[in-house]
């Protein structure tokens, strides 16, 4: 345990990019206003890091649970959330802390999965059911597909990565916290995203774009100024492909059917200002409320007031430092 404590000390000590800090002091002081100052003090500081704890549902250990009560953790998401299958259990606690991570290990299943607990969220807001054909658009590392699935088992479970490395790393994941024979139901394939509603059209109930973007946490502990400064060039085309990948995912979506967009940004133009031209381009699309769970989880998760009703922001902040991550949704008509 010491060697670990020695390791994440190192980790903590990684140094913060000013080019990145002085960008996000330019974009969010204007947008987040008094809110921001907060905000950066918990980005810019990873010894108040939280990491909550989802629990694998296919490979139980109730002596895990009381471990974890002893430790102080709690049930992350409780009482009136309107999408809250009991299969679905995270524990957190206010202090900051990682507990140990599990290594992949061939033909057996990790017991829990690392992860902010603000992620759950776009799982929780799609309320995916059984016997759904489900579509993960953007699905590495593999965090949000084992989130489903402890939810409910799909029909038909596609999860789609472009990239090779990520790819691979997707599959592990899932490798990790499946079983068979329910592994047999997920595809997971290497195609574009923006291709995926032509391939596929109108065949899925329920679709999560967990879009790439900024992605502000690991963004700001870059250490290569080169990649820092192609980083920043990117940034300015993010909400194009955003909006690709939003239209493609409408493109696959039944009639009926509705979709979870999310990011791990706090950037207006990849969230909301997306969300607003896919809503005012694609006349068959409409927002859906999701204000409802937003009251049920606020003891743990602090949000970005005067948001509409169909998104939310995640706010970190000390004691509950979550987030940043976004999240809207919309249904097909």
């Amino acid at each position: 345990s010491l060697k670990l404590e020695n390791k994440t000390k190192g980790k903590h000590r990684k140094q913060i990019c000013q080019i990145v800090l002085d960008h996000f002091e330019e974009r969010y002081a204007t947008e987040l206003g008094d809110t921001w100052a907060s905000v950066r003090d918990v980005l810019t500081n990873p010894l108040c890091w939280q990491h909550a704890i989802l629990l694998n549902k296919f490979s139980q250990s109730t002596e895990l649970e009381n471990t974890l009560c002893v430790k102080g953790y709690h049930p992350a998401f409780q009482g009136n959330l309107p999408y809250l299958p009991a299969s679905f259990k995270c524990y957190i606690r206010r202090t900051p802390g990682r507990f140990p991570a599990q290594k992949h290990q061939a033909g057996k299943l990790k017991q829990y999965y690392l992860l902010n607990a603000a992620s759950l969220l776009p799982v929780l807001a799609l309320e995916v059911k059984d016997g759904e054909d489900v579509l993960d658009l953007c699905a590495a590392p593999g965090g949000k597909s084992v989130a489903i699935l402890q939810c409910a088992c799909p029909g038909q479970f596609h999860c789609f990565e472009y990239e090779d490395l990520r790819s691979r790393w997707l599959e592990q994941t899932i490798e990790s916290f499946i079983p068979y024979p329910l592994i047999n139901l997920i595809t997971v394939s290497k195609l574009d995203g923006r291709q995926i509603g032509d391939l596929k059209p109108e065949l899925y109930d329920k679709v999560l774009v967990d879009a790439p973007c900024s992605n502000d946490r690991s963004w700001l502990f870059s250490s290569d100024t080169q990649q820092v400064m192609l980083r920043l060039t990117k940034r300015k085309e993010l909400p194009a492909l955003q909006f690709q990948l939003l239209r493609s995912a409408i493109k696959a979506l039944r009639p009926g059917g509705s979709l979870v967009y999310s990011t791990c940004t706090l950037s207006k133009a990849e969230n909301s200002d997306v969300i607003n031209l896919i809503l005012n381009s694609c006349s068959n699309v409409i927002p859906v409320d999701i204000s409802e769970m937003a009251k049920a989880v606020s003891l743990e998760f602090t949000f970005l007031s005067g948001t509409q009703q169909h998104e939310l922001l995640v706010l970190p902040e000390k004691g509950r430092a979550w987030g940043p991550m976004y999240l809207a949704k919309l249904k097909k008509m």
